[in-house]
């Protein structure tokens, strides 16, 4: 009985735990909380646009403001070819109106910055899931192949568009 016990626990020993990858930038704040940068409003275990908050609310940088600080992007959306470099106004009004429609309901989910390089457009983001948004928007609009990895690693997730013609 005794060695029937001391196998079952070297059978435990030996399994591997994956952990869900952390984002470091998602803190939880005491509630009421207020970013004094966005004016976002973090209540009901959540960060969300409001009209009004209570005048004891606690200041803490939303994790957007945070990232958008410290230029260090959640996501990365790359767009290329010929049809982009033609379109590009087009495309950035997309992607814009995009932007915009998400951050609308989710006020984590912003653009830092957008890069227009000669061969590509680079948009980078402060979460995971506006990327997506943008990438699947495209491909609505205008086809093209879509690529969407989420590397393992980290919480981050890359997104190229490519349409030649």
């Amino acid at each position: 009985m005794k060695k029937e016990l001391t196998n079952q626990f070297q059978e435990r020993k030996d399994r591997l735990i994956h952990e869900h990858v952390h984002d470091p930038y998602r803190t939880k704040p005491k509630t009421p909380a207020v970013c004094p940068i966005c004016f976002a409003v973090f209540r009901d275990g959540r960060w969300q646009w409001a009209a009004s908050w209570s005048i004891n609310a606690h200041h803490q940088i939303c994790p957007a403001c945070h990232r958008t600080r410290d230029n260090y992007p959640a996501g990365t959306v790359t767009v290329r070819g010929e049809f982009a470099a033609r379109h590009r106004s087009e495309i950035l009004g997309l992607i814009r109106h995009l932007e915009q429609r998400e951050k609308f309901l989710h006020p984590l989910h912003r653009i830092i910055r957008i890069e227009e390089k000669a061969d590509s457009i680079v948009i980078l983001t402060t979460d995971i899931h506006l990327p997506r948004e943008i990438g699947e928007g495209l491909r609505r609009a205008y086809q093209g192949d879509l690529e969407i990895i989420y590397p393992e690693e980290s919480y981050s997730v890359r997104v190229n568009w490519t349409r030649q013609s």
